[in-house]
């Protein structure tokens, strides 16, 4: 494997990744983020708007994180705060924002979008960017977090039994409210890098389902930040396959190289999928005794 490709699988496995990872995190607290496609895509879009009028990639990254994260907050006011039903927000979280995206992108852009060109990340040496720079030491941090800090002690215990961390004295909601923050932020990241430094642009419902998988690879990952990045790479890598078999003219279907990914995800979710390591708790909504 040369460098240039995994540079190519790094930055085809990143949205996806830096997705995933915020789940993690958000999941280990006992909260499923059914809306992370939404956040993805609301992200995407805010970044291509900032980038667009700043002609600064990295303010489009931080509009990005900043877009995902406000839908986020939103979305634990009714799921943490209300104690609703998470799948339900979730979903709603999802049709707001791909029905606000692709309104807003037709009022602006038109149906096409005019085939708009954001301004491109600044590259260093074979192809890389900040943000795959970037990638392999937030999966560091995370793990060393969740595993070696009294906040991923109570983070895990929330998931887990939350009204056993009540009793230790710690607030479960509070926990989960940082975890929501933080998942919004990862999403935020990981939507704005797929049109910035992904696309070099934005399209209606881009996100295309990599939300759901970011999903799917957190089971896959047994919710340890190591093994959900390396299945997010995994599926990061057939994506920048598909682009090497067309460059390459390998006889296969457009549509069957591009639901590659998409198929090996649903594969390895039904086959490693069973038994053990969701957190007891993960999404039963969690209201303090009065």
């Amino acid at each position: 494997m040369d460098l240039s490709f995994l540079v190519q699988l790094l930055r085809f496995g990143a949205p996806v990744g830096l997705a995933s990872l915020g789940e993690s995190v958000g999941q280990k607290s006992g909260l499923i983020n059914i809306g992370l496609e939404g956040q993805m895509l609301a992200g995407a879009y805010a970044g291509v708007l900032a980038s667009l009028a700043t002609g600064s990639p990295y303010i489009g990254l931080l509009a990005g994180v900043g877009a995902s994260l406000g839908l986020g907050l939103l979305q634990g006011l009714f799921v943490i705060r209300l104690a609703l039903d998470q799948v339900v927000v979730g979903t709603s979280v999802n049709l707001v924002a791909l029905g606000a995206t692709s309104t807003l992108f037709r009022a602006q852009f038109g149906s096409s979008g005019q085939l708009l060109s954001v301004p491109a990340l600044p590259r260093f040496g074979p192809g890389l960017d900040l943000v795959v720079l970037a990638v392999v030491p937030l999966v560091a941090l995370v793990a060393w977090v969740m595993a070696r800090t009294k906040f991923g002690l109570v983070l895990r215990a929330c998931g887990e039994y939350p009204s056993a961390a009540e009793a230790a004295g710690f607030s479960a909601q509070r926990v989960r409210w940082l975890a929501a923050v933080i998942g919004g932020l990862f999403a935020g990241l990981a939507g704005a890098y797929l049109s910035i430094g992904v696309a070099g642009s934005f399209a209606e419902s881009m996100t295309a389902g990599r939300g759901f998988v970011a999903i799917a690879m957190v089971t896959f990952g047994r919710w340890r930040p190591w093994g959900v990045f390396a299945a997010s790479v995994l599926v990061g890598g057939l994506e920048a396959l598909q682009f090497e078999f067309q460059a390459r003219g390998v006889g296969l279907p457009h549509q069957a190289l591009i639901a590659l990914p998409y198929v090996v995800a649903l594969v390895v979710l039904v086959v490693v999928g069973k038994g053990g390591g969701a957190p007891a708790a993960l999404g039963q909504p969690y209201e303090r005794a009065r």
